[in-house]
């Protein structure tokens, strides 16, 4: 085989099966139309919309399309399946079943993602994964059971908001799901190591620009209408308030924690200490800011500060990981529907998918690193359909400083990101899509290739 020929191998291309020329329901707002026409156009894609864009309207009318070649599977977290097969019955699509094992006289199948082993995913010719972004972890299992399990489904979309700041893994991982690229090449072509840990990657720096149109021709990765050149009217939202509480961390808090007197947390065993140190003067101030009419959710990330909090505030029950899933889904859709006036739980655990725009008013129980965690949470009740100014109340102690800077900067960090990948989706989105394929960098030689002596293989007569 020539070197040309080697080459010209490793850039065969695998084509995508495409759906075009559909009718769109006329009942989705513009930038949701035209973003369900792009994704059947390609067949395997991912839609970075946004909280509160309407990512499940847009499943359901992808999924419905695709339904007439053969089977959907929508997999979705715990509660988040259950609203998904409500909003396709207020739609009008009653054929949209949740299910925890294969029934084939199902179309489309809604299940989350713990059933995926009572399911045979050679039985769907179509796939989405709502709240994606549970392919972060390039190490964990489910992610791995996902790509694999899908390998060969011809339809698949991927739904979740904007990705993390600067968590090029997520992006890598969602490429791989969809057959584009796996993560190994996108790193290879389009990064290289950040220092000597194995997972610290960075953008090459002639590679910024050609890396976001790559990700923009299978991502669409979308913060408001207008991205796409629609009216943002409608979808703007009212105003949202963030207030801050500071906790003073006294003498007997700080000989608690193990400290002579209390130096900033630096360390996370410091921030760890100190947290558990404070967990009564937190829990008061949340008890305080939770009392009163009307609903309100806190967030924790202790046990011990999840407990306290049901415990002191009334009219709360709370939603733990160790919680069977009826009762998860129970206490979740019931918060939803108005039956408990207070929702005590973990990001981890809540803070993703659901709408819960009845309510207005929510309350962190102490500082968090993680930028996605925390807006994916507000996102919960400020989004579209909230007509009223959300109130979102963080509780620290005066010593977590170093903690709310981390913050601060991974949201400038998402923000620089999410200008970065928009500034490149309307383009694509615009392009006439036949058919999507698996696509790499034209292999252009501009010199000849000498092969020295001593390489030379010499055959015996």
């Amino acid at each position: 085989m020539s070197y040309e020929a080697f080459i010209a191998a490793k850039g065969a291309t695998t084509a995508f099966p495409g759906i075009d020329g559909v009718t769109i329901d006329p009942r989705l707002f513009d930038h949701q139309a035209a973003l369900v026409r792009w994704a059947l156009r390609r067949g395997r894609a991912a839609i970075f919309a946004d909280t509160g864009l309407g990512k499940t309207l847009m499943e359901i009318e992808w999924a419905t399309h695709v339904a007439k070649f053969g089977r959907v599977l929508i997999l979705a977290p715990l509660a988040v399946a259950e609203q998904t097969v409500r909003e396709a019955h207020r739609f009008g699509h009653p054929d949209v079943r949740y299910l925890r094992e294969d029934d084939a006289s199902v179309q489309i199948v809604v299940a989350n993602y713990e059933m995926l082993p009572h399911f045979n995913p050679a039985a769907f010719v179509g796939v989405i994964l709502d709240e994606s972004g549970i392919l972060k972890s390039y190490t964990g299992s489910t992610r791995t059971a996902l790509i694999e399990s899908f390998a060969a489904t011809p339809y698949r979309l991927a739904c979740t908001a904007t990705p993390a700041p600067n968590d090029f893994t997520e992006l890598g991982n969602h490429s791989e799901f969809l057959g584009v690229r796996s993560r190994v090449e996108m790193l290879a072509e389009f990064f290289v190591h950040d220092g000597g840990a194995t997972q610290d990657w960075r953008i090459k720096g002639h590679a910024i620009t050609p890396f976001w149109k790559w990700v923009a021709s299978w991502g669409a990765v979308v913060k408001r209408p207008s991205d796409l050149g629609f009216d943002d009217t409608k979808f703007n939202l009212p105003p949202l308030r963030m207030i801050e509480h500071s906790i003073p961390v006294g003498v007997e808090e700080a000989h608690a924690a193990g400290f002579l007197f209390a130096p900033a947390a630096m360390t996370l065993s410091e921030q760890r200490a100190t947290r558990r140190a404070t967990l009564s003067g937190r829990v008061t101030k949340a008890a305080e800011l939770a009392a009163g009419d009307g609903p309100c959710i806190v967030w924790c990330e202790l046990n011990d500060e999840a407990d306290a909090c049901e415990d002191a505030i009334d009219g709360a029950v709370q939603v733990r990981g160790a919680d069977e899933p009826d009762r998860k889904r129970d206490l979740l859709i019931g918060f939803a529907d108005g039956k408990h006036r207070v929702m005590v739980s973990k990001a981890s655990i809540a803070g993703y998918g659901l709408n819960w725009q009845h309510c207005r008013r929510m309350i962190f129980v102490g500082a968090s690193h993680s930028y996605e965690q925390t807006y994916q949470s507000i996102r919960r009740c400020w989004r579209f359909g909230q007509t009223h100014p959300v109130d979102v109340h963080f509780i620290r102690t005066e010593t977590e400083a170093a903690i709310v800077a981390n913050y601060r900067r991974k949201e400038a960090d998402a923000e620089r990101m999410s200008q970065a990948m928009t500034a490149q989706v309307a383009d694509t989105l615009r392009a006439e899509i036949g058919s999507s394929v698996r696509e790499f960098n034209a292999y252009q030689p501009s010199n000849a290739m000498t092969i020295p002596p001593w390489l030379v293989m010499e055959t015996s007569p």
